[in-house]
């Protein structure tokens, strides 16, 4: 690995995770399903993406609706009270509403109303974003609990027919409860970049104040996720890599240390690419794209929650989340269990 400039950041903030949760919607819809409603198969699907199947909120359920429940088993894992939270940052690109933010409906339906709340864009890289927003805010503003949540229902700004994206993503909610804890434990390290050089790559061209939506908008279907594929991989095969490095390297941890590598889960391939840049075994790698595609912000939270009930990570593990997304974003964070 190249020596990289040491970065300004916190060994000793404290901070830690002492509670997660996640949700995902009973609908299943297959590669095979998929076949059904467009120019697809389950094996061009499987062999470039990884993905066999992904989740469909139902009709009565919303971006917030996802979140709740996923927090609910969070605050349950954590011990306390929804009261007793001071935060809520809420991760998504695919809100209830433009306003208000997606974390006011949260706090209102958790009844956590001693809570600062609001929501946070980063597309993919939404989580870790969040979660290092959520720590510098607790430890700046002396907060004692955050609660932090990945949520989206991406499936509501799919286009049907193009078959580059509507395969790609599914509807699912991961949270955490940030407390304090011991010097030296908890978030070690995160790392933020963007480039908006790139902002192009992975767009929804219609919905905000430079293109509102209208019935021409929705004719042209500009309403929904655009994204250039080709450019996407080789930019999160580059990130990536960039991203685990600065984690190692700025944390001083030998990739045969890592308990854990937690990527965003977007493509088998670039989570196979990333874990071999480094010699680290698959055996060390949370997977699950298999099961839910790429769920966007909510993609980490969900595969950290399903490690821990899994029983993959313990005590003094090492673990290490790494994202990218649209902005474009990338980032990683460094967690002592």
């Amino acid at each position: 690995m190249t020596k990289l400039q040491p970065l300004q950041f916190s060994r000793n903030s404290g901070i830690t995770i002492i509670g997660t949760g996640s949700y995902l919607p009973e609908k299943v819809l297959t590669n095979t399903d998929l076949e059904k409603i467009v120019d697809t198969t389950d094996e061009w699907i499987s062999s470039r993406t990884g993905i066999k199947e992904r989740r469909i909120a139902a009709a009565d359920e919303a971006t917030s609706d996802l979140a709740v429940k996923a927090a609910e088993q969070a605050i349950q894992a954590a011990g306390i009270q929804s009261e007793e939270i001071d935060l809520i940052v809420v991760a998504t690109f695919t809100p209830d509403h433009l306003t208000p933010s997606t974390a006011c409906f949260v706090q209102q339906k958790l009844g956590a109303n001693n809570a600062a709340a609001f929501d946070l864009s980063a597309a993919c890289t939404g989580f870790v974003y969040a979660l290092s927003v959520a720590k510098n805010l607790m430890l700046g503003h002396g907060y004692r609990y955050a609660l932090v949540i990945g949520s989206e229902v991406l499936t509501r700004m799919l286009d049907w027919s193009d078959r580059n994206t509507c395969v790609l993503f599914g509807d699912g909610a991961g949270a955490v409860v940030l407390g304090n804890g011991n010097p030296g434990r908890g978030i070690l390290y995160d790392y933020l970049a963007s480039d908006g050089r790139a902002a192009d790559l992975i767009r929804i061209p219609a919905g905000g104040s430079r293109n509102p939506i209208t019935a021409l908008a929705i004719e042209q279907k500009l309403n929904c996720v655009q994204m250039d594929g080709k450019e996407v991989y080789k930019f999160a095969i580059r990130v990536m890599g960039e991203s685990l490095e600065h984690a190692l390297q700025s944390c001083d941890i030998h990739p045969d240390n890592l308990a854990l590598l937690i990527p965003h889960q977007a493509n088998i391939r670039i989570i196979k690419a990333s874990a071999e840049k480094f010699n680290i075994p698959m055996e060390k790698v949370m997977v699950n794209i298999e099961k839910y595609g790429n769920t966007s912000a909510a993609s980490i939270p969900i595969a950290l929650d399903e490690a821990v009930r899994q029983g993959r990570i313990k005590e003094g593990d090492n673990i290490v989340l790494v994202a990218f997304g649209g902005g474009l974003t990338w980032g990683s964070c460094v967690i002592k269990w």
